[in-house]
């Protein structure tokens, strides 16, 4: 949420630690991988890149407006939602991987510099686009997995915290925190009511009460991240959960992400009714009777999501 942080990044700062490897030059980063490299359109801080080959239905979502370090501008929130619109509604696309192709930060949340030039209702209709913009990506009906291999720091947090899953990279510009306490404010992006329910309420108010930035090793320690590479970057490990998922059935990872997301919001019988209407949205399914006659014939399933 907050660029100061990320401009002073190169400060001496109290992070909460665990060993990680150095970090990697300058500049916007080029990860090596199996799969084709991202190519950037010109003028879009925010863009959708396909996998092909035996990688395809994995859809990654870059982020690369670096003189900003990634602030969500206007035009960066309106790219990102675009996106997500996108996404939505096609049924190729069974994983989505986020990250930035900027070297040192994954979102440093709002462009304060943008706000200051804002009135109070603009302001106010920023703010609606954004929170609407980050409950889109929780509730897209595929999984999601945030690559964190710089900064994410206050609403870049709260970015990722709508995802899924969270990988986290080794190298030492890896920051990790809601932060807003210490400038005399709270996490205003869902921060105050998503950390909690990833990882508990006392841990959340230790770290919200205290703006501790954390690196890799620790935030997975607190439950924030799913994996924490000692790679620069965690990309190449999130290729790898999407791989996992891509060759499952489409429709029931759907269902059981709706299952999961919403059945846990309920008490425990209301949940699992909850489960049960889940499940029988998938009985009638050619993939379920794919998955039976795979199983049958002793051969790999071909899913088509119908």
């Amino acid at each position: 949420m907050l660029r100061t942080f990320l401009a002073r990044s190169c400060q001496p700062q109290r992070i909460i630690t665990r060993a990680v490897t150095p970090s990697a030059p300058s500049g916007i980063r080029f990860i090596a991988t199996t799969s084709q490299p991202a190519t950037h359109p010109e003028g879009k801080d925010c863009y959708l890149e396909r996998l092909t080959g035996e990688d395809q239905g994995i859809a990654v979502l870059n982020f690369n407006r670096p003189k900003a370090f990634n602030a969500l501008s206007r035009k960066f929130v309106g790219e990102f939602r675009d996106a997500l619109q996108e996404l939505r509604y096609d049924n190729d696309a069974r994983v989505v991987i986020i990250r930035s192709l900027v070297e040192g930060a994954f979102c440093a949340g709002a462009d304060l510099r943008e706000r200051s030039t804002m009135n109070m209702t603009e302001v106010r209709q920023f703010l609606s686009s954004l929170r609407d913009s980050f409950r889109e990506l929780e509730t897209l009906p595929i999984p999601t997995i945030a690559v964190i291999d710089g900064a994410a720091l206050g609403g870049g947090l709260e970015l990722a915290l709508c995802c899924d899953m969270r990988v986290g990279g080794g190298n030492k510009k890896v920051k990790i925190g809601l932060v807003e306490t210490k400038l005399a404010i709270i996490p205003g992006a869902g921060g105050t009511q998503r950390l909690p329910r990833l990882i508990g309420i006392p841990k959340a108010k230790e770290l919200i009460f205290s703006s501790k930035i954390l690196n890799s090793a620790a935030a997975k320690d607190f439950g924030i991240l799913n994996h924490a590479v000692t790679e620069e970057s965690g990309y190449n490990k999130a290729l790898e959960v999407a791989r996992e998922i891509l060759p499952m059935g489409p429709l029931a990872i759907r269902m059981a992400k709706s299952a999961i997301d919403k059945g846990t919001q309920f008490e425990i019988d209301s949940g699992l009714e909850y489960e049960q209407a889940c499940y029988a949205q998938i009985m009638p399914s050619e993939d379920r009777l794919e998955g039976l006659a795979s199983f049958r014939e002793k051969r790999k399933p071909v899913y088509k999501g119908k």
